[in-house]
């Protein structure tokens, strides 16, 4: 079967190495060496100040609010995984929807602006993909509205923007390290900051708000652990060789499909490096989208419509119409992309797909 992700593995002599370190010092959890050593390495890649590694993305998210005192109306986008407004609901947030460009699927900022009132306290706003949300549009809105920024990056580790990492950008940024994401920790995330004293406040969310005896705030427990650090010791050094598959396979894609209706997404802004972390492609329409899907999967291929269904349009949620993310949502599909895909995958892929359009 060819999935649309598949989790990369290192050679296991190299995870056994990592682990008898833990072996060695019996330190398992709780802020241990290869954790620490994980953060200090992941600093120096992502060209960060600080850097936090949690248990997963989706409570980087939850302390990243909290962090910031944010508890009233956010302005957010509708073309994300759940976790993101999930995130905003389970902190008792009010997220606001606003739509999203039809070129690269991220936010659009007129349509923010346009979305704030005297209750907004905050944007957040997703990387797509490992697109580059238009970070000089949104932050400027946010300095006249006295709004903070937080980024969900879960698909930006090793995109670039003028040369800095994307998860710079922001009053936080926070990353997903699953399994299926291009660098992973099994289960993991990261949130990241420049800012001193918000860093303060993210190390006491993180560990239940105390240091030693001495308890300062509300927190939660999302730590992790020396395991989980041990398998990103092991992944980050290949970081770019990953990089460099997907865009290999991504260019061949590109020219096994070019005679197709179908359409690429185009980044609004200029990414230095683009990490190639998915490969939609959008439809002519829904119909279109579901008659391929049933033919890849037929021959044991699994793309994924990601992202679907809009989450404006959750049924616990009773959200604002974006008509542009909801037809996207719709009629995009995210195929096969990561080491286990061949050339002759992509070949019979990209069959099947003209097959299907043909009809």
């Amino acid at each position: 079967m060819i999935t649309v992700t598949k989790t990369f593995l290192p050679p296991l002599e190299e995870y056994v190495a990592q682990l008898e370190k833990i072996w060695d010092t019996g330190h398992v959890t709780n802020n241990g060496p290869l954790l620490r050593e994980l953060e200090e390495k992941l600093k120096d890649y992502l060209g960060v100040k600080h850097l936090f590694f949690t248990a997963n993305g989706t409570l980087g998210l939850q302390i990243a609010l909290k962090a910031l005192n944010i508890t009233r109306k956010v302005v957010t986008t509708p073309f994300s995984y759940v976790a993101t407004t999930g995130s905003l609901l389970w902190e008792h947030c009010s997220p606001v929807f606003a739509d999203i460009n039809p070129t690269d699927y991220c936010l659009d900022p007129a349509k923010v602006e346009a979305a704030i009132d005297a209750d907004t306290e905050a944007i957040l706003a997703v990387h797509v993909y490992g697109y580059s949300c238009d970070v000089e549009a949104l932050e400027d809105i946010a300095r006249r509205h006295k709004l903070k920024v937080i980024y969900d990056a879960a698909h930006a580790f090793g995109s670039t923007l003028n040369g800095k990492a994307l998860v710079s950008h922001g009053d936080l940024s926070v990353l997903s390290f699953h399994a299926t994401k291009l660098f992973h920790t099994v289960e993991g995330g990261a949130v990241i900051t420049n800012d001193d004293e918000t860093a303060r406040r993210i190390r006491l969310c993180r560990a239940f708000g105390h240091i030693g005896d001495d308890y300062f705030t509300l927190g939660i427990n999302a730590k992790n652990s020396e395991f989980h650090a041990a398998m990103g010791l092991c992944l980050l050094p290949r970081v770019g060789e990953f990089i460099d598959m997907r865009r290999k396979l991504s260019e061949r894609y590109d020219s096994l499909l070019t005679d197709t209706a179908l359409i690429r997404p185009r980044p609004v802004m200029g990414i230095s490096v683009y990490n190639h972390a998915y490969y939609p492609v959008l439809f002519p329409s829904e119909t279109s989208l579901l008659a391929a899907k049933t033919a890849l999967e037929q021959r044991n291929i699994v793309p994924r419509r990601y992202f679907y269904p809009p989450l404006n349009r959750l049924p616990y949620l009773q959200g604002e119409s974006c008509p542009v993310a909801e037809s996207i949502s719709a009629r995009v599909l995210c195929l096969p992309l990561s080491h286990q895909v061949t050339p002759e995958n992509q070949q019979t892929i990209a069959a099947l797909l003209k097959q299907s359009l043909a009809r």
